[in-house]
């Protein structure tokens, strides 16, 4: 139950986050390269982090072929559709929290089978929920999102701290499907009603 429940979320955040850093490259004007690479980059980066930072190699990112793959057709399922998308940005942002949740929970989930600690779980289902966006817009020339709106790296900090406890309370698969939905749902309310917090300066 809790493998095909985190292949689905997998799947989801991998098609999401790559139509998010598709949809950015459609944004800046790139060309066909660029909408590949910022797709490719914004849905797999924050895995190979993850496993760089717990030791993991090769990342399993680059071992498993159904994942490069799945970046790729989101970013193509993008070129096809995005005519159709009326706002590009709000629909850049929709997708990148519904990965952002599902990437959360996963990292969670890693980081508790590799024994770390609940500051441990929530650094690394951060890492894991925010790399990818972070090489998207460095790569598109931006200030990182998570460096300019602080509710974004936000809800991933504490879908991790939420993991921990719920994880050794109620198991894996309620802790898995609980962060994803805390997380999603806490970054939508953010944007919708335009949550950030207090600038320094």
């Amino acid at each position: 139950m809790l493998g095909a429940l985190l292949s689905v979320l997998n799947f989801v955040g991998i098609i999401s986050f790559s139509i998010s850093g598709s949809l950015k490259a459609f944004e800046k004007r790139l060309d066909l390269l660029g909408v590949l690479v910022l797709g490719f980059s914004t849905a797999l980066a924050g895995g190979i982090i993850r496993d760089v930072m717990l030791g993991v190699f090769p990342p399993s990112n680059l071992r498993t072929i159904s994942y490069p793959l799945l970046a790729i057709l989101g970013s193509f399922l993008t070129i096809v559709f995005h005519k159709y998308i009326e706002n590009l940005t709000k629909a850049l942002l929709i997708a990148d929290a519904i990965g952002l949740g599902t990437f959360t929970a996963i990292g969670s989930e890693i980081a508790v089978e590799h024994n770390l600690n609940v500051i441990g779980v929530a650094i690394i289902s951060s890492v894991t929920a925010v790399g990818g966006g972070v090489i998207r817009d460095l790569l598109s020339n931006e200030i990182p999102i998570v460096l300019r709106k602080d509710f974004y790296a936000t809800p991933t900090i504490l879908g991790g701290l939420l993991f921990y406890p719920v994880y050794y309370v109620l198991g894996s698969g309620y802790s898995v499907l609980w962060t994803f939905v805390f997380v999603s749902t806490l970054r939508l309310i953010a944007i919708f009603r335009k949550w950030e917090l207090p600038k320094v300066g």
